[in-house]
């Protein structure tokens, strides 16, 4: 069975720091690109970054870009995202997936809750 468990989401003040991870299961992690998506309250996903399989490239939306750092260990079956410089409109639950079923939910793990607010 696929299992993606998001981790290290929390409250912070702006301009703050974080680290998430995912630990993934069930599946070939090192042969998947991977990405991470957020959802805030009523409004639709946004694929943030992505990052192939060895590691080699990445991708960044252009609302993270330059904030926002994607990496993985494939050794550990973990995929991370550093968040620097957080903004109130970084606010949503952050999920991992495989890139390739982005856009789909069913794909997703249960998330780790991000909340940017003074």
């Amino acid at each position: 069975e696929v299992q993606l468990v998001e981790a290290g989401g929390d409250m912070v003040q702006p301009g703050g720091s974080l680290r998430l991870s995912c630990a993934a299961s069930g599946f070939a992690f090192s042969s998947y690109d991977m990405s991470w998506v957020r959802q805030a309250p009523g409004q639709g996903p946004e694929r943030v970054s992505g990052i192939n399989r060895s590691g080699t490239s990445t991708y960044y939306a252009d609302s993270v870009k330059g904030r926002f750092a994607i990496s993985r260990d494939n050794a550990k079956n973990t995929l991370y995202l550093q968040m620097n410089s957080l903004k109130p409109e970084d606010t949503a639950r952050y999920y991992c997936t495989r890139t390739a079923y982005y856009s789909d939910s069913r794909y997703w793990g249960q998330g780790t809750q991000v909340t940017v607010s003074s």
